[in-house]
């Protein structure tokens, strides 16, 4: 088991949908976190936010899923934004190259 187990916690206000996410984002949560992910990503009357401070880990897969949700949003001509993006994730999305495609933004 996960020394840090994965969580979402979800909500909506009158402009956006805000997924919290914290704990290990990684390949054995993928179907937990598309399960929360799928029913708003492809809605383009708010924005989809992603809030990552509690986030302590993130591999491969959880960024091949940020990379998605990039492209789906982008070709809906829907926001998508990052909060709150921990240092060690930050580094690893710019080591990775996708902090250029990312819009941040802070905590509403």
């Amino acid at each position: 088991m996960s020394v840090n187990p994965f969580q979402i916690k979800q909500e909506e206000n009158n402009e956006a949908y805000v997924l919290y996410l914290s704990g290990d984002l990684d390949l054995a949560v993928v179907q937990q976190f598309r399960a929360v992910l799928d029913p708003v990503i492809k809605r383009t009357e708010k924005a989809l936010i992603l809030n990552l401070k509690n986030l302590s880990y993130i591999d491969s897969t959880g960024i091949g899923i940020i990379v998605s949700i990039l492209k789906i949003r982008d070709g809906i001509h829907a926001p998508f934004i990052v909060q709150d993006i921990p240092p060690p994730i930050k580094r690893l999305f710019d080591l990775t190259g996708i902090s250029g495609y990312l819009t941040e933004g802070i905590e509403a």
